[in-house]
Formats: C-alpha cells, sequence, structure tokens
C-alpha cells in the first residue's frame, strides 16, 4: 500500500500537473492554423474535428502535417516537461494533455478524438511502445483506409506493447486507461464503421 504521508505531501504536484499538462493539450493547434490559413473555422468542415484526419480533409497536406506535429507535440512535452519532478508527475501531465485536447475548456469542451496527442505521449513515455502503436496505425489505415479505426486497434493493442517491450505495469495501466479514454471518444465512429458509413482516408483535395 502507498504510504499516506507520502500520497498527502505527493497530491499538490499531481494536481499541479495534470493541470499544466491540461492547459497545454487543451491548444486546439489544428483551428488555429486553419483559420491563420485563411480556410475559417475547421469545425464548420468535413466530421468537425480539430484533429488533423480533419485538416487533410481541407486539401491541405501541410496544415494537417503541422496540426498533426503540433498535437503529437503538445503530449510528449507535458511528459518530458514532467519528467524533471519525477515518472508520476510527468505520467499524470501526459494524461492531462490527452485530456485538455479532448475537452478544451477554450471550446467548450468540445475537442478533438486525441489520438495524435495519445501517440505524443506515449512516444515520450516509452518511445519503443510509442514507436509499435505508430507502426500498427499506419499499417491499419494503410490497410483499410479508416483513420477511426486505426486509432481504436492500434491504442487497443498499446497495454500489449507495454507489457512486451517494458514489461512496467503501471505503464500498462496508463495505456490501457487512454485506450479506454479514446474509444469512450470513438463511440459515434465505432457506430459508424459499424454501419459501414464511416469515411475515408482520402488525400485528394476537394473540389467545391
Amino acid at each position: 500500500m502507498p504510504d499516506p504521508i507520502s500520497w498527502a505531501f505527493a497530491w499538490p504536484y499531481l494536481l499541479t500537473a495534470l493541470a499544466c499538462g491540461y492547459l497545454l493539450g487543451s491548444l486546439p493547434f489544428g483551428l488555429l492554423v486553419t483559420r491563420l490559413a485563411g480556410l475559417g473555422d475547421i469545425r464548420k468542415i468535413g466530421s468537425g474535428n480539430i484533429g488533423a484526419t480533419n485538416v487533410l480533409r481541407t486539401g491541405r497536406k501541410d496544415l494537417a502535417a503541422l496540426t498533426l506535429i503540433f498535437d503529437l507535440g503538445k503530449g510528449a512535452a507535458a511528459v518530458l516537461i514532467g519528467l524533471h519532478w519525477g515518472p508520476d508527475i510527468s505520467l499524470t501531465a501526459g494524461f492531462g494533455a490527452v485530456l485538455g485536447h479532448l475537452f478544451p475548456v477554450w471550446l467548450m469542451f468540445r475537442g478533438g478524438k486525441g489520438v495524435a496527442t495519445t501517440l505524443g505521449t506515449l512516444l515520450a513515455v516509452a518511445w519503443p511502445v510509442g514507436l509499435a502503436t505508430c507502426a500498427t496505425w499506419l499499417v491499419v489505415a494503410g490497410v483499410f483506409r479508416y483513420s477511426s479505426l486505426a486509432s481504436l486497434l492500434s491504442l487497443a493493442v498499446s497495454p500489449l506493447f507495454a507489457w512486451w517491450l517494458i514489461g512496467d505495469v503501471q505503464l500498462v495501466e496508463f495505456c490501457g486507461l487512454l485506450a479506454v479514454l479514446i474509444w469512450l471518444r470513438h463511440l459515434s465512429n465505432i457506430k459508424r464503421l459499424l454501419k459501414g458509413e464511416e469515411s475515408r482516408i482520402s488525400f485528394s483535395r476537394k473540389t467545391s
């Protein structure tokens, strides 16, 4: 059992890490880059999501790539900054970053799907696990052309990667928690997948 005295001293730091990670994760880069590029509100395009996949639906691959980098980066940054204060602070900050992307205070708590931020978090926490999860996403997306399916399957197996590659129970639990969050956020996508109504990934520029 954890020492109650240690937890009494630790919880303010963990709460601070969660809050700071949340604020970093809540930065809506997809919305910001598309607005700066003169494309208007990305939430009124395609799926209405603020992530890289929906930005790609504008036909601007450069903006989609930029959004992906920023969303990956904010998850990784939260973890790496928190690492200076220990692994528990680091994991808490990473979890906060994912929550921030999913439920950003600036957008009335209506954020993105959180996949890129989660992948960035995993890459920073344990890069072998992050790379294996990213590779799984790429394979599934390449074969089936569904971003949502790739996200669901890759994160579902991330706890297995954590167990096989690292063997750390806390990391397995962390990956499992993030996977549950992402699956819950993708409930509408799951329904569309089951009905055969989910949009496939397209790299062609849409014309009006």
